[in-house]
C-alpha cells in the first residue's frame, strides 16, 4: 500500500449536549490538527497516489466551510453532536467527493485535540458515506 498524506488546522465553536460531556455542554472553542492520508495498492500512470497539491487545495476547500464556523449552527451537523469523531467522518465524506483517486483508495481522518489526544476515520472512498441522523 502507498500512502500521501497531507496537514492542515480548524478552529471551531460548538457545545456538545448531554450530561456525559459536563463541561463541554456549553459553547467553548476546539482547535484541531487535520491529517489526511490517502492510500492505494497501485500507483497512477503519473506514478502517485495522488498529487500532493491536489489534496492540499481540496482539504482547504473541505475545511474552510467549517473553520472559524459555530457547528451547532452548520447544516451537515443539525440535530447531531460535532463530536471530534463526527468532524473526521464529516471532513473524509466532504473531501472524498473532492479527489481525483480511483475506487478501492482509501482515506484516512485524523484529528489531533492535543499532543496526547486523537481520533480517526478510515474508509474507502466509494462516494458520500451517510452521517448519522439521530442526536441519541
Amino acid at each position: 500500500m502507498y500512502t500521501v498524506g497531507v496537514r492542515d488546522h480548524i478552529m471551531v465553536a460548538h457545545s456538545l449536549k448531554g450530561v456525559q460531556f459536563g463541561p463541554a455542554q456549553r459553547l467553548h472553542g476546539a482547535t484541531y490538527t487535520v491529517s489526511v492520508e490517502v492510500e492505494r495498492e497501485e500507483l497512477s500512470p503519473l506514478g502517485q497516489v495522488v498529487e500532493t497539491s491536489a489534496l492540499r487545495d481540496s482539504l482547504r476547500a473541505v475545511l474552510a466551510e467549517i473553520d472559524y464556523r459555530n457547528l451547532d449552527e452548520h447544516p451537515a451537523f443539525e440535530g447531531k453532536r460535532s463530536t471530534p469523531e463526527l468532524i473526521a467522518r464529516y471532513i473524509h465524506r466532504e473531501l472524498g467527493r473532492k479527489l481525483p483517486v480511483s475506487a478501492g483508495s482509501a482515506l484516512t481522518i485524523t484529528l489531533n485535540e492535543s499532543p496526547l489526544v486523537w481520533v480517526r476515520y478510515r474508509a474507502p472512498l466509494r462516494g458520500a458515506s451517510v452521517m448519522p441522523t439521530e442526536l441519541a
